[in-house]
Order: C-alpha cells, then structure tokens, then sequence
C-alpha cells in the first residue's frame, strides 16, 4: 500500500511538473503574441526606430549626403518588422549610440539597435545579436605599439565616440591608459589626429576607411573586442521584446541578415549564430 501511495504520488509530481511547463509554454506564446507586441510597440500609432549613422555597419545616408534615404541592414530590419506586424515606421535618425540610449530611456523610439552592453542593460531589454563586429585600433605609422595588448599603458590617451559600445567597454577595462571621448563614433580619427592622441578606437570598418582617407596611419592587428549587435526596446516591454527575439532569430535563419550586409556592400561584420535553446 505505501509503495502505491509512493507512486501515486511521483505520478501527481510528474503530472503538476508537465502542466507547469505548459503553462509557461503558454505564458511565452502569449508574450510573444503579434497582438501584445504591435501595442507596446507602437504606442503613438507608429513604430520609432532608432537608426544610428555613428555606425556604418548598420546604417547609412545614401545619395544626397546629410539629406540621402537612410540604407542598411538595421534599416531593412525596422521596416521588415514593421511590415510584418502591419504598422507604419518612422526611421529616427540619430548620429551616435549615446544618442539613441538616451532617446530609449526617455521613451522617444520604441525600438533600437544598438550593441550589447550590460550598463545599457539596465534601461533596455536585447534580442540575441544579429550581427557581431569587431573593435579595433588605430595608431600612426610611425608608433611603437605594435600589438592590441600594449595599448593599456600609462600616457596613452584613447579617443572613443561617446556613450557608444567601445567607450562603455574601454572604461572598464583600462587600468593604465587614459579615454578621450570625441562627440561621434565617425569624429574619432579626425580628433585623434587634430589633438595629436596616441590611439583611436572604434568599429573595425570605420577605422579601415578612415586610414585610407587620411593616410599615414594603421590598424593593430587582429581585434580588442567583439561586439554583438542586438535589438532593443525600453525595459518593461515583455511582449514587444519576446516577438522581435522570435522575429531576429527568423531573420538570421532565412538568410536575410546575411543578403542585408551583401545587398550593402557591408565587411567587417558576420551574422550572429543562432540564439541556444
């Protein structure tokens, strides 16, 4: 009898555990429900999103300079996820990542892309990455640093954008080598070579182009980090988040993201691997 009791009980334990899980596979589908995520992402009747020009690998002016269609993969996405949940889009143009953080917080956009950090972390909820990129340095032809690792010394001044992923990280991992902070990721090397710094530092592309155009400078080699891309939406905006997480990993699977950075010429950057289970 209590060997029946016994396995009565295992079998209520197994029966309650499965409909938890359920439940909870439940509760996601909801959170992730097109409906839930229309309304919290377009709470003024449109979808804001941000589109940072401070990077290159996301997005772009096309012709007509200042006043030139904005282009690129974060541009194809927005409206690809706007498309999809039958809403129109406003593309917020913004020409740094500090820009479009502080537009987050103050619920100006509704969607972001921006890199993955844990301070940003705080105010905004990511997908998993879309795309992954590499940070890099540039130093004069002439310097004697030679590797990435010799760069953290004292009397080295670094010149970062503001507010974007390479500050956020450089601020907490140099020790011994001072930040300078230019108002724009594309004003880094032109402030590196007006004050005379000893590094610029910034998005591997962007400081690839830029040492053609100026001349007389490097890139160390290899790379100081790695920085993953996401989507993002002000913290508190579960159903909005659990969609675009669905929508990314779509994205990437598809091969859209991928026919997105050939369609714009865009190197330097890979698709992010898909999110684990």
């Amino acid at each position: 009898m209590n060997h029946q009791v016994l396995f009565s009980r295992r079998v209520l334990l197994a029966a309650g555990a499965l409909s938890a899980f359920e439940m909870g596979g439940c509760a996601t589908g909801k959170s992730a429900n097109p409906h839930a995520a229309r309304a919290e992402l377009s709470p003024t009747g449109k979808l804001r999103a941000a589109i940072n020009f401070g990077n290159p690998i996301l997005a772009s002016r096309g012709s007509g300079g200042s006043s030139g269609e904005p282009q690129g993969v974060s541009v194809d996405l927005a409206r690809e996820a706007a498309r999809r949940l039958d809403i129109p889009v406003e593309l917020v143009q913004f020409n740094s990542a500090g820009n479009v953080v502080e537009a987050v917080k103050a619920g100006r956009v509704d969607m972001a892309f921006v890199a993955i950090d844990p301070v940003r972390g705080a105010d905004m909820d990511y997908t998993a990455p879309y795309v992954v990129i590499e940070g890099a340095y540039l130093v004069r032809n002439a310097s004697p640093l030679q590797r990435n690792e010799e760069v953290d010394r004292n009397g080295t001044r670094v010149v970062v954008g503001r507010g974007s992923a390479y500050d956020l990280y450089l601020t907490r991992e140099l020790k011994a080598a001072r930040l300078e902070r230019a108002p724009t990721s594309p004003a880094v090397t032109d402030m590196f070579l007006a004050q005379n710094l000893e590094v610029a530092a910034g998005v591997k592309q962007q400081l690839e182009s830029d040492a053609k155009r100026v001349g007389g400078v490097r890139l160390l080699p290899g790379r100081f980090m790695v920085i993953e891309q996401a989507m993002g939406v002000p913290k508190g905006r579960t159903a909005a988040q659990a969609w675009l997480s669905g929508f990314i990993e779509e994205m990437k699977r598809s091969g859209f993201v991928a026919d997105a950075l050939k369609r714009h010429g865009i190197e330097g950057a890979s698709v992010a691997p898909p999110r684990a289970a």
